[in-house]
């Protein structure tokens, strides 16, 4: 047989090739129309885990409800470290409404926890900005907010405890709440001395006061009540309680120091991860 291919049979084929080439160009504009989308799947696993154990309570979302608190926008939660919340979801809060999940594997924690860190938006938790151990001294030394702050039990009455502040504070917020208290309008942010109708001057901090009683804080704790027909002057000191120029006294590496110490001791304490609505 001849090698020659009849005309209507390479008709046949050059219209097939026509056809196969105008499906590849029709497919190939499909997909540049619709690309694939380029994202991670979302953590099935633990969705499905958060969705029949958590989300009853904290809401699929984990943004919390009438029977558990806001999990993925509370900033003491995203705090924590994945080993921390692990523990809790294992053992549960004692005294709230958090039970302690101990059917389930090690996976499913892990996967759970992965999870919650989607729903917050955040693959790692927040990073401390300086040394927890250094900011100790800085804040029972250099600073010496110890003077007038506690923490967890130790250190001054006259001004509020910040033990757990860095829970609903952000970093930028604790630092600059630090560096730039202003001026305070409130009174019961000030000092005040009472000096009573004898001649003796007592120091400290207005806590209460009506039109017949005041009630004075001094530096040690020590509550004192006064009448006021037995008040011979009442002077507030002009300037707050918080010193004004940490900002030019403490270093930016002292301040990150402090800032940490603060976040550190705010995860000391058991944060109310589930309980009675979200107070």
């Amino acid at each position: 047989m001849s090698g020659h291919i009849p005309e209507r049979v390479l008709l046949f084929l050059l219209g097939m090739a026509s056809v196969c080439v105008a499906v590849v160009l029709q497919s190939r504009a499909q997909q540049s129309m619709h690309p694939q989308p380029h994202f991670k799947l979302p953590n099935t696993a633990g969705q499905k885990t958060f969705a029949s154990t958590c989300a009853g309570c904290h809401g699929l979302d984990g943004r919390g409800g009438e029977r558990a608190p806001d999990i993925a926008r509370k900033r003491e939660v995203q705090r924590l470290s994945d080993p921390e919340v692990m523990r809790i979801v294992r053992e549960g809060v004692p005294g709230t409404g958090m039970p302690a999940f101990h059917s389930l594997a090690s996976s499913e924690v892990k996967a759970v926890v992965s999870y919650l860190r989607s729903l917050q938006g955040t693959n790692q938790t927040v990073e401390l900005p300086g040394s927890p151990v250094r900011g100790k001294a800085v804040f029972y030394g250099e600073a010496g907010c110890s003077a007038c702050h506690m923490v967890a039990g130790s250190g001054g009455f006259i001004a509020s405890d910040v033990s757990g502040y860095a829970r609903t504070h952000s970093v930028q917020e604790i630092r600059s709440v630090i560096t730039q208290p202003g001026q305070a309008a409130d009174r019961q942010a000030r000092s005040a001395v009472v000096v009573n109708r004898a001649g003796q001057q007592y120091s400290g901090r207005v806590r209460n006061e009506d039109n017949f009683s005041l009630q004075l804080q001094s530096l040690d704790g020590t509550f004192l009540f006064f009448l006021k027909s037995d008040i011979e002057r009442l002077e507030y000191n002009s300037q707050p309680l918080m010193p004004s120029n940490y900002s030019s006294s403490l270093s930016p590496k002292d301040l990150d120091d402090l800032v940490s110490y603060l976040i550190s001791s705010a995860k000391t304490s058991e944060p109310e991860l589930a309980g009675e609505g979200d107070e």
